[in-house]
């Protein structure tokens, strides 16, 4: 019981320090792993067993992480490595695309390709951060489109604020339908053992009828705004020419290759064996080689602080399960529900982009795949269903507030950092009611298919 209570305790410490900002959140999270394994396991529960096992190294050394056969063991409680991996690979991977100009490159392509048409390169923007965001982190994504769509915007006198919004926006919901593009889909899948194909086969399929209705919906919230611009002359179109962005053929080359091999690896991985372990490793160490004297830049620019918030991240939620305090949840949730799986996804799909719209909707997720692993072995629910509405609901619900996902934090200070500040009321004023649209979407569509 003291157990529980102090691991319930330091879970609601971690959220609270992550909301109130005044830390770093990767010290945060690996502060209250640290109390985790001391206080929890240590102390009041006084386990080795519960420590290793969250710590969960050995994982790392069995054929089951780099190589899946039907015969894999289910992935065990604690620090998902094969997450973690699978991460750091994506990150160099990108660093060596972002360093080749390709994301200026594909940006500058398409906006030629349109005539510099403002509407068109508002609706052609859409559809490239959902797709972009399929495979790449939407952080990325949203680092490059943000900063082309002003540079354009000061060319062709338009308001960038309401692209950089549509296209955060539509970045999350990319991220939503494969199991590569939003970190809460990294950990669904690597917790539950899904596939890339069985993602885009499920909530890719929510995510692409959601694309066609969202982007009708930005169409007439920003159409006045963006009726008026001016145009472009000779001089300026040859200064934005795409071949400029390309710094050395060579390297555009080679990281091109290596973004399509990383795309087909991932889709094929059910057929190969190749774990996402494996794949992210198999990534980094291409695009490593490919970069010759410049790997160490691209190593240097990883975002190491995100990989140590998912360590400790895990820790903390390891001690939650080990304690047995995400049973008593899933069993609340079991009791409401009262077994009827269409009040359970109503209450996980909404439930989870609710909380998600305040939080960062990671450590949710993290935590939600034990409970819904135990709601399915404990009222006889199908976990894949569960998994698809909970995926839905946490990289959705965090596209509703300026700081409910990553992405748009990023945007948002883009924007503002060249003279553009977005407010609350401007960003909620559209992105609660398609918030509010794709989840209801979600969630007809869960039912109707599955149910």
């Amino acid at each position: 019981m003291i157990a529980s209570v102090l691991a319930g305790v330091i879970f609601i410490l971690m959220f609270v320090l992550i909301i109130w900002d005044k830390f770093e959140r990767h010290l945060v999270t690996l502060a209250c792993g640290a109390a985790t394994l001391v206080l929890v396991f240590g102390v009041a529960m006084r386990s080795g067993r519960a420590v290793m096992a969250t710590l969960n190294v050995k994982s790392i050394f069995t054929l089951g992480f780099w190589y899946e056969t039907t015969a894999a063991e289910e992935e065990a409680a604690g620090v998902n490595w094969a997450t973690i991996l699978f991460l750091a690979g994506m990150m160099i991977m990108v660093e060596g695309m972002a360093r080749a100009g390709f994301f200026r490159w594909l940006c500058m392509t398409i906006a030629k390709a349109v005539h510099y048409k403002v509407m068109s390169i508002f609706l052609t923007f859409m559809v490239m951060s959902f797709v972009l965001a399929m495979f790449i982190d939407s952080i990325t994504v949203i680092l490059f489109l943000a900063a082309v769509t002003i540079e354009l915007a000061q060319l062709l006198k338009f308001d960038p604020v309401p692209m950089i919004l549509s296209e955060i926006f539509c970045a999350n919901l990319g991220g939503s339908a494969t199991m590569s593009g939003d970190p809460p889909n990294i950990i669904i899948g690597t917790s539950l053992k899904y596939t890339f194909t069985q993602f885009i086969t499920n909530t890719g399929v929510i995510a692409l009828i959601s694309l066609v209705v969202i982007v009708i919906y930005f169409y007439f919230c920003f159409r006045k705004e963006l009726a008026h611009a001016g145009g472009i002359d000779a001089a300026e179109s040859a200064r934005l020419s795409p071949k400029a962005a390309i710094e050395s053929r060579r390297d555009f080359a080679v990281s091109t290759v290596i973004f399509l091999a990383a795309v087909v690896l991932l889709i094929t991985h059910a057929q190969t064996g190749l774990s996402v372990a494996s794949i992210g490793a198999l990534v980094a160490v291409v695009t490593l080689a490919a970069a010759g004297r410049d790997a160490l830049e691209i190593l240097r620019r990883v975002d190491y602080k995100t990989l140590l918030f998912f360590i400790g991240l895990f820790l903390v939620v390891g001690g939650l399960e080990e304690t047995g305090v995400l049973e008593m949840f899933a069993d609340v949730i079991g009791r409401i529900s009262g077994g009827n799986m269409m009040v359970m996804i109503a209450i996980i799909i909404w439930g989870s982009a609710i909380f998600s719209a305040f939080v960062d909707n990671i450590p949710f997720a993290a935590t939600m795949i034990p409970v819904i692993r135990t709601l399915a072995a404990t009222t006889g629910a199908d976990l894949s269903i569960l998994a698809w509405t909970l995926a839905m609901g946490t990289d959705i619900g965090g596209s509703a507030t300026p700081i409910g996902a990553s992405a748009n934090v990023v945007g948002t200070s883009i924007a503002a950092r060249e003279g553009h500040p977005i407010s609350w009321k401007k960003y909620l004023k559209t992105a609660v009611p398609a918030t509010a649209i794709v989840i209801l979407i979600s969630m007809v569509c869960i039912y109707l298919r599955y149910l």
